[in-house]
């Protein structure tokens, strides 16, 4: 069965989206099967993956609101070779109609279990925002990764969204587990970073994955080309942090290679 992880944080501009496209990419690299799902009417992820959203005939949306099967609407990544469940704007219909519907926080994960056992890891990008989308995310997922900058408004997001996970952890998902604090846009030369950072480790100690995403050029630059930075500048700071992040889950969750 696949590490269905949601990628979440209410706070916008933390990373959500880069995390979910490099991540996927760095745990195909390392022999892992993976499917990214875009979660987030904005469609940053599935742009990020090299799929144009103007070209989708099928997207999440219709996944959600029971008009085609998972299998359908998987597409490959542009370089990676992973899987995407795209996104676009119509998403944003899918929350509304959603809101009519019984088991309305359960529809991701009805779409998703076909679907597991193709994969090692399915990484669900969230929107920044604790709605109908993310909580269909959180009841399927097995994990939780939280991208965080090592700010003090931060930490206020941080305490809120894991109120939210205790609550779906006791009413929809009892599985559902923090997977781990990733720490985004790092800078070791600032006090503020440092003082954060190690408030984090002390609150959450091996909860902090030993991992830090530095602030790089290449990660901001790589969605416009529509690849992971990986497949954008391979030497580059960001891809290499990505993949020791992949190396780190890989050895935490003890999910073999695929020969």
């Amino acid at each position: 069965m696949a590490q269905i992880i949601a990628i979440a944080n209410r706070k916008g501009g933390v990373g959500k989206t880069t995390t979910c496209v490099n991540l996927a990419a760095s745990l195909a690299a390392t022999r892992r099967r993976v499917l990214v799902v875009d979660m987030d009417p904005q469609g940053n992820a599935t742009v990020g993956c090299g799929v144009d959203p103007a070209e989708l005939e099928v997207t999440v949306c219709d996944l959600l609101l029971e008009e085609h099967e998972g299998s359908v609407a998987v597409r490959p990544a542009g370089v990676g070779g992973f899987g995407v469940l795209p996104a676009n704007q119509d998403l944003t219909l899918a929350e509304v109609r959603l809101l009519s519907h019984s088991g309305r926080e359960r529809r991701l994960k009805q779409v998703l279990t076909p679907l597991e056992k193709d994969y090692d890891y399915v990484l669900v990008d969230c929107p920044p925002a604790i709605n109908m989308l993310t909580l269909n995310a959180l009841a399927a997922a097995t994990g939780v990764l939280i991208p965080i900058q090592c700010e003090y408004l931060a930490l206020e997001g941080l305490s809120a969204l894991l109120e939210t996970v205790e609550e779906i952890r006791r009413s929809v998902n009892p599985a559902l587990r923090i997977h781990g604090i990733l720490r985004t846009m790092f800078d070791g030369r600032t006090n503020l970073t440092k003082e954060v950072s190690g408030q984090l480790v002390e609150h959450f100690g091996d909860g902090v994955f030993r991992t830090v995403i530095p602030r790089n050029v290449r990660l901001a630059e790589a969605p416009s080309f529509g690849k992971p930075a990986l497949y954008h500048d391979k030497s580059s700071a960001g891809a290499l942090a990505y993949l020791a992040l992949a190396g780190e889950i890989n050895r935490r969750e003890a999910v073999p290679a695929t020969l």
